[in-house]
């Protein structure tokens, strides 16, 4: 049997190393578009601020360590056109320009996405970068320390745009951020936008909500980024206004897609296609709460649905537990996260719903330095199952989202998760943990 996977970052490698531990005798071939294979792309923004000045961390496995495997890996080759009747592929090497044929028993598909840069005048002007590749990441790293990039103008305030901005700060720029919509990192709920906003001005970002891009221009040695309400000079403009499934070239196969060009499987991680799997930034995932296909954007999702999908292209029918939408960030000396339904979903599927948000301390009193907790929960009304949670603060909001979100997973009641045996000692938590106090607080 002969498996192609098209795409070779966290999806795409997930798939192939576990389709080759389950599978000795297959032949595994990877169509990789860029020049580098298993990344952490998650930690592109933290390389380009300075934690981290070796790139080489970032990267899981290199071909040599697959091609030990028995994976077949060839980088800077695109793949052009999908023929599903004959199973092959159309491929193009980059840097030769030549391009072949190659055919397929099984095809996996983990393309990624791409960014979606509003199409305003001026989005490709040299001066302007997004952040989707280790490429794009290798570049921004330089690009951000020339002397002469002083200010820095961010397009989108979603989870690439917020990083960015603290990544740029921490390098002694000056940062404008432009959001279109009302507030910042939609996923999460108002009040915890809210708090991002306050932590980011508080570290001199300067934020312009409801500021939509109309135009980039070339002034001199500056960029002109225009807006409806005003004009700001700059050096850089970074794009993060959101995101694509790079699944263009798959238009003509007549593959099952979502309205954003998402490729729809099943909870085996197959399309519509016969023998063709998908997962990761192209592709949707089962939602466990909302029970229905849902795009999620995370390299949580694309590595697990990328190892259930490598199971089953070697013929096993392994089942997708299901996302939650569960995310977290830091934004400068705030960690937030979330999981479960936001209360606009919970609204949607007209589910009789409680809000609670309640403020505790990480620990007590009596050990130095307590720090606030801020959380709100989302449960339904009737059996006060908890459906989502929100969690902020300057120290472990992230771990305690964590437990919320093996609740949601497991359909706890806020009952039973005010009363779950979670470890206490002062310096790390109360004898009533901030959780049990949410729980306990859902009536």
């Amino acid at each position: 049997m002969r498996v192609i996977v098209i795409g070779g970052v966290a999806a795409g490698m997930s798939a192939a190393s576990k389709l080759r531990r389950a599978d000795p005798k297959a032949e595994i071939a990877v169509y990789e578009r860029g020049s580098f294979l298993s990344y952490g792309a998650c930690g592109l923004p933290y390389y380009i601020g300075g934690w981290n000045e070796d790139p080489q961390k970032l990267i899981a496995r290199t071909p040599e360590k697959f091609r030990e495997m028995g994976i077949e890996t060839h980088l800077r080759h695109e793949v052009l056109r999908v023929d599903a009747a004959r199973k092959t592929v159309t491929v193009r090497d980059l840097d030769s320009g030549r391009e072949f044929e190659d055919r397929w028993d099984r095809l996996m598909i983990a393309v990624g996405c791409r960014s979606a840069a509003p199409p305003v005048p001026g989005y490709d002007l040299p001066a302007v970068f997004s952040l989707r590749s280790m490429e794009d990441g290798l570049l921004l790293h330089e690009i951000a320390r020339l002397p002469g990039v002083r200010h820095a103008v961010i397009v989108g305030g979603g989870a690439i745009g917020v990083e960015m901005a603290e990544a740029l700060t921490r390098l002694g720029k000056r940062i404008t951020l432009l959001e279109g919509a009302e507030r910042l990192l939609r996923p999460f709920e108002p009040e915890f936008s809210e708090l991002a906003a306050r932590e980011l001005e508080r570290n001199g970002v300067t934020l312009r909500l409801n500021s939509r891009l109309q135009a980039i221009e070339e002034k001199g040695d500056h960029r002109l980024v225009r807006t409806e309400k005003e004009e700001i000079a700059c050096d850089l403009v970074l794009m993060a206004a959101g995101i694509r499934p790079e699944t263009a070239f798959l238009k003509e196969t007549g593959i099952r897609m979502a309205r954003n060009g998402a490729i729809l499987v099943d909870r085996e991680m197959r399309t519509s296609l016969p023998d063709v799997y998908a997962a990761g930034d192209c592709a949707t995932c089962y939602h466990r709460v909302l029970e229905e296909d849902y795009y999620l954007a995370l390299g949580t999702a694309a590595n697990k649905t990328g190892r259930i999908a490598g199971a089953n292209l070697a013929g096993g029918h392994e089942k997708f537990a299901g996302v939650l939408g569960t995310a977290a960030i830091k934004v400068f000396d705030l960690e937030m996260g979330r999981t479960g339904l936001s209360e606009a979903e919970a609204a949607r599927t007209g589910l009789p719903y409680r809000t609670k948000m309640i403020t505790s301390q990480d620990h007590p009193n009596y050990y130095p330095d307590p720090s606030p907790l801020a959380i709100k929960l989302i449960y339904d009304a009737r059996t006060r199952r908890i459906l989502g949670a929100n969690v902020a603060g300057s120290h472990d909001a992230v771990m305690r989202t964590d437990i919320f979100a093996v609740a949601v997973h497991a359909g706890m009641t806020a009952e039973e998760l005010g009363t779950v045996d979670l470890a206490y000692a002062p310096p790390f938590a109360s004898v009533w943990d901030a959780v049990h106090i949410a729980a306990n607080a859902a009536k």
